[in-house]
């Protein structure tokens, strides 16, 4: 087995621009989660409005890229308010049910045959990142060295997307450090308490809802401007699922808790399926075909995180309080 292939694909894939993606995904659910204790299990609802936002923005209307992340992003602030303002007043599982369910909702819609001319139905879109790579700085290329080495799209892309889970990670920094987060994290711990002082829970959930919502509006985005086509079924649950994954494996409530979890899941995920695809090919392992493998390597990762939990729940840098959820 060539170890050195294994490590150079796991390396690329953790520092690759599809990491970035959810690595700012997971950044938002980490406003929602980590900080102010609200359970969202529909991320993947912000992703899908703000990628169709760029999409259907720029292929049907023909708008520039710039006005398609504006129209993503205001998508988003919609999206919140429509979750937030009849669940935020109840208990903390009506969040998570009612995201959950519209942002499968959501994903039918946008696949609707009646919605075809726009967003393309099932088949999606494509062709509307082209704006972003007429503005890559980059000469064509390699750069890196060796194995780690990247072309020059890639590169831009990665440039982006990693400055844009920069800034978001330095935002929440410095608003979870100041009087505002103080409030977020004391909802987090006893709303009643923080209500007790006059402060009103409601608006500042509806804030943190609606922040979150912009970071994953910004990664679907990303997401879309990468591949260059957007589907609705690119926006399954199972993508929340692993934000989630994402955000307890490098800990919650910690600004730099999702970006080392993004980078440390597809570190495992990639190089778990270098390995199994190496010992097949070789013969070593004879009862696993290549279809199988990529279920296998999640299942592999998914042991990984079950040890993690029972041995450290609170990721790799957080903090057990973190993961206490005051549901009442």
């Amino acid at each position: 087995m060539d170890i050195l292939q294994v490590l150079a694909d796991a390396t690329r894939s953790a520092i690759g621009p599809v990491a970035a993606v959810y690595a700012l995904a997971a950044i938002g659910l980490n406003m929602h989660f980590g900080y102010t204790g609200l359970l969202n299990f529909g991320q993947v609802g912000f992703m899908l409005v703000g990628g169709y936002g760029v999409a259907v923005s720029v292929s049907t209307f023909g708008l520039p890229l710039w006005a398609g992340i504006l129209v993503g992003i205001a998508c988003a602030v919609a999206l919140a308010l429509l979750l937030g303002v009849p669940t935020l007043r109840l208990r903390a599982d009506y969040l998570a049910i009612t995201t959950i369910a519209v942002a499968e909702v959501a994903r039918l819609v946008y696949r609707a045959e009646f919605l075809r001319d726009i967003t393309g139905g099932v088949y999606g879109l494509q062709g509307f990142a082209g704006g972003f790579y007429d503005l890559n700085p980059f000469p064509s290329g390699r750069y890196g060295f060796g194995w780690l080495a990247f072309n020059a799209r890639d590169l831009w892309m990665m440039t982006v997307a990693w400055g844009l889970v920069l800034l978001a990670s330095v935002l929440m920094w410095l608003l979870v450090h100041s009087p505002w987060g103080r409030v977020i994290k004391g909802i987090r711990e006893d709303e009643d308490a923080v209500r007790s002082l006059g402060k009103n829970v409601f608006v500042y959930k509806m804030q943190s809802l609606v922040l979150g919502g912009v970071f994953g509006a910004l990664a679907g985005a990303m997401l879309v401007v990468n591949q260059q086509t957007i589907t609705p079924d690119q926006f399954m649950p199972q993508v929340t699922f692993y934000l989630w994954a994402i955000l307890l494996l490098g800990g919650a409530g910690r600004t730099l808790g999702p970006v080392l979890g993004s980078v440390v899941m597809w570190f495992l995920l990639t190089a778990s399926d270098s390995v199994l695809r190496q010992l097949t090919s070789s013969g070593v392992i004879t009862f696993i075909t290549n279809s199988e493998i990529g279920g296998i390597r999640h299942a592999l990762v998914g042991v990984a995180l079950v040890v993690l939990i029972v041995f450290r729940p609170q990721g790799l840098i957080g903090n057990r309080k973190e993961m206490l959820v005051n549901v009442k």
